[in-house]
């Protein structure tokens, strides 16, 4: 069903016609949706959750599907960028067998990031591939791990290492969720945001840095707006390229360092706030190189502390920082596709860095550093 209007985006894939992305104030339309999209009638339902969204929204999302699909089970782990491992998809998969799911089943992803990668990874490898849905509930979600079909789990410390593309049949965004996330949730996904207007939209960046009062305050008509331009941006990075074979490697804009020190300080930092690091360190570089002003690398830099982002972290070793990015899973014949900024709102993808410029990143972003210095 391709049509788009003021609450639905329609993502384009490479493998099959597309899917929907719908914006809602309430969960009252899924059950429409999923049956509208999905033919959830004819079809085993399981939600796959965490234990924090579970006990938030767990019963409102199976209170909306009760009756409304062939069978309706839920499967819970403990909520946790830790338990993003095989280990859990694992359990899921014995879930889904003692359960007796078929290939025409459905699984449905509400929470998170990790929730929505490793459901997506389940979903692509159990009987070599069921269909699934995302609900996401966290901003950064919303805005970016929830569309163009990048499944995958942690391999002990590394980040994402075993993964699949499997896309969505349909994404349901309901706006009122962001409303429950701590300050630093929310500003994890503020990290995504911004990163979507440095790569590709000038005057969308402008635009959020106008608006931080009301995005701090989470006015909902301002979180809308800004949460269907970041989608429109990725759908329209995703849609040239599905499967990561070029421009869509735009979209680690700061992933590469950023893994790198999230690899050493999860839990302590979160997903998000790791990239606005890394993005800050890829801006140095860019800004070193001359492409971007002294004003537009320091706005970016000072922009962090705006939307309740770092700029700067203490407790990591810089040449350990150096030695992880070259087990990122972006590496290309023995170099790192690093992104890299012409000008704000214009990324590109670049394998000359050299180890020296990368260090020199990290030790600006290191506060130790600065408090040797």
């Amino acid at each position: 069903m391709e049509q788009e209007g003021n609450n639905t985006l329609f993502v384009k894939t490479g493998t099959k016609s597309g899917y929907m992305i719908y914006f809602e104030d309430s969960f009252d339309k899924l059950a429409e949706y999923l049956q509208q999209d999905c033919r959830i009638s004819d079809r085993k339902v399981c939600i796959v959750t965490d234990s924090t969204v579970s006990s938030l929204y767990g019963e409102a999302v199976k209170k909306n599907l009760e009756g409304k699909c062939r069978a309706l089970t839920e499967f819970v782990f403990e909520a946790g960028e830790q338990n993003k491992t095989l280990d859990t998809v694992k359990n899921l998969y014995k879930h889904l067998i003692l359960q007796h799911f078929e290939r025409k089943d459905l699984l449905i992803a509400l929470g998170g990031g990790v929730t929505g990668d490793l459901t997506g990874y389940a979903a692509a490898t159990y009987l070599r591939g069921v269909g699934f849905v995302q609900i996401p509930t966290t901003l950064l979600a919303q805005v970016d791990s929830s569309i163009g079909g990048k499944t995958g789990v942690d391999f002990d410390s590394y980040k994402n290492m075993v993964g699949a593309f499997h896309q969505p049949e349909m994404v349901y965004m309901n706006a009122q969720v962001l409303s429950s996330l701590t300050e630093e949730q929310f500003a994890c996904g503020m990290g995504e945001v911004l990163k979507h207007g440095l790569i590709k939209n000038a005057s969308y960046y402008e635009w959020t840095i106008e608006h931080m009062s009301e995005i701090g305050e989470r006015n909902p008509e301002i979180l809308k707006e800004m949460v269907l331009e970041s989608c429109r941006i990725k759908k329209a990075v995703v849609e040239k390229d599905p499967t990561e074979k070029g421009e869509r490697a735009l979209l680690n804009f700061g992933h590469t360092i950023g893994h790198a020190i999230e690899k050493v300080k999860a839990p302590e930092l979160l997903h998000g706030q790791c990239v606005a690091l890394g993005y800050v360190a890829a801006a140095y570089i860019s800004y070193k190189r001359q492409l971007l002003s002294t004003e537009e690398f320091f706005e970016i830099r000072d922009m962090n502390i705006g939307f309740d982002l770092m700029f700067s972290v203490d407790g990591i070793d810089s040449g350990k920082i150096l030695e992880y990015t070259k087990s990122d899973k972006k590496m290309q014949d023995g170099q790192i596709k690093f992104v890299l900024l012409k000008k704000i709102g214009k990324a590109f993808i670049d394998t000359t860095v050299t180890d020296e410029e990368i260090l020199e990143a990290i030790d600006f972003i290191n506060a130790d550093k600065m408090e040797l210095d």
